[in-house]
């Protein structure tokens, strides 16, 4: 008998994250049988699809023991500087008025090359600087904001919402891929694609290998041989160029961009993370964690306002799981040490 309850606290404790999700959408559905069908289930995943690539991008990092507070604002300025230079010729304000159509790529490209870089400031801050990953990513959120702001507030934007995106861009973020009922949206895709990659980047490579090592005990992994500070500068670059996509799906997805895009996105990816198994202390974490623990937030936002549920309590929930998630991983630091 012991033994049992022993493998149902083992399961239970390994499948938590998943139990939680498979819970909260029994108890919606039981609440109002119209949640469960095919149109509410692609309207989860898409609403997920950019939170997911921010999420692992914040993993990375999480991973290492660091943190990072400026993933939403590198989101923010990734989305204007993507928007700005795929607009349709004949939109009254042009970002760049005398811009010539760009071929598609390009744009995204740069987009995320810029999310890249302003993640690498970020590794050499923490890894050469050796300011706290709380504090560096801090001030880069702030400096970020700003960059976006001067950038968004130039002649003849002067701050005005950018719109009027090209239809070959906008149809990343709404198209998809299918006919009738069975419609496998395009930028789900893009998100399946990039949590395999971050899969196996995680599992499969030195890289990964090295972050765990890192976030285990970034003094034995020094001892050990590892060039940390090559490895954390790498790695907040990945996660900067993660933001930098992400960016760009959502300026695509809501076919326009403002400065404020982005805003508080940090720390739903972090606090998705957390909820999904990935150590506040370092060293443990998992994709499909990750990408369930995203699921839980969009399906608690989604499936709380589609049974009625209020803005506020929808905040008191979501925090009294971060708390008990926070909690349960601590338990677990402590019982093994």
């Amino acid at each position: 008998m012991n033994v049992n309850i022993k493998k149902i606290q083992g399961f239970v404790s390994q499948n938590a994250i998943y139990i939680v999700l498979a819970v909260l959408v029994i108890g919606i559905a039981i609440y109002n049988p119209n949640f469960i069908g095919i149109n509410t289930f692609r309207d989860i995943l898409v609403q997920s699809s950019t939170r997911v690539i921010i999420a692992l991008g914040v993993a990375f990092i999480l991973i290492t023991g660091g943190t990072d507070l400026s993933a939403g604002r590198m989101v923010g300025l990734t989305a204007v500087i993507s928007a700005s230079m795929l607009q349709v010729e004949d939109y009254p304000r042009r970002f760049f008025p005398d811009l010539p159509q760009l071929w598609l790529v390009w744009p995204i490209l740069i987009a995320i090359v810029v999310g890249l870089i302003f993640g690498m400031i970020n590794g050499i801050i923490v890894s050469k600087l050796k300011v706290p990953p709380f504090i560096a990513t801090l001030g880069t959120m702030v400096a970020i904001y700003g960059i976006n702001s001067l950038y968004f507030d130039t002649d003849p934007n002067q701050s005005q919402p950018i719109g009027g995106l090209r239809e070959d861009f906008t149809r990343i973020g709404s198209g998809s891929f299918g006919s009738g009922d069975f419609k496998i949206p395009f930028i789900v895709l893009i998100a399946i694609a990039v949590s395999i990659i971050v899969w196996v980047l995680f599992n499969k490579t030195r890289l990964g290998k090295n972050m765990y090592a890192i976030g285990g005990n970034e003094q034995a992994a020094r001892v050990s041989g590892i060039n940390v500070t090559k490895y954390l500068i790498i790695i907040y670059s990945i996660a900067g160029a993660l933001y930098g996509l992400a960016g760009v799906l959502e300026a695509a997805r809501t076919g326009g961009a403002t400065n404020n895009y982005g805003n508080m996105y940090e720390l739903d990816a972090i606090a998705a993370c957390v909820v999904g198994g990935v150590s506040t202390t370092g060293g443990i974490g998992t994709v499909p964690g990750v990408m369930a623990g995203v699921l839980i937030f969009t399906v608690i936002n989604y499936g709380l306002t589609f049974i009625g549920v209020g803005p506020y309590w929808q905040l008191i929930i979501k925090g009294a799981i971060i708390v008990a998630a926070v909690a349960f991983d601590m338990r677990k630091y402590a019982s093994k040490k």
